[in-house]
């Protein structure tokens, strides 16, 4: 993998499992198990890993790596994330894209533009698109991402008001 090549996070080494070498490992493909279909993959660093083997597990899979033989060197590991070359992905079918094509792309609500797409959030209740002016978008609310993105936000989504006034002790 070159560095001139888009990278797509794909993974992330969770830890070790057992005492020879194998890892927990998350997988972000759209169908878990193909992170090993995808070729190499790499770490940020450059380090090359190459599944040689996985198996599902709860909450995950536990893969053996070709360069990894023993737990020392997995616990290592423990958060590294994993990317794969974009040539190396299928092309999205029709109605679906990667997230990762999202930024730098406008972004519009009702027919008005709310924004361009400068990142993609997560902090753990699922992906959000970040929006140059400061919003955060769920992605579900994506109803087309062609050249520009639309969403179907819910009533109100957008409201800037003032909350209503609270009472004394903070409660309404």
């Amino acid at each position: 993998m070159t560095k001139t090549s888009q990278t797509i996070l794909i993974g992330r080494i969770l830890g070790p499992h057992g005492i020879r070498g194998a890892v927990k490992l998350a997988s972000f493909a759209s169908a878990p198990a193909d992170i090993s279909k995808y070729g190499p993959l790499s770490a940020a660093d450059g380090r090359i890993f190459e599944i040689a083997h996985l198996k599902p597990a709860k909450d995950g899979f536990i893969a053996d790596l070709k360069s990894v033989r023993d737990r020392n060197v997995a616990e290592t590991l423990k958060g590294v994330d994993l990317f794969v070359a974009r040539e190396n992905l299928p092309a999205p079918a029709q109605g679906e894209f990667y997230l990762s094509d999202l930024p730098g792309r406008p972004v519009s609500a009702n027919g008005s533009n709310i924004g361009t797409i400068v990142g993609i959030q997560n902090f753990g209740a699922g992906d959000l698109l970040e929006l140059d002016n400061g919003l955060l978008i769920p992605v579900l609310f994506i109803t087309d991402a062609g050249d520009a993105v639309t969403v179907n936000l819910p009533e109100g989504y957008l409201d800037t008001s003032e909350p209503p006034p609270r009472g004394q002790n903070g409660r309404p």
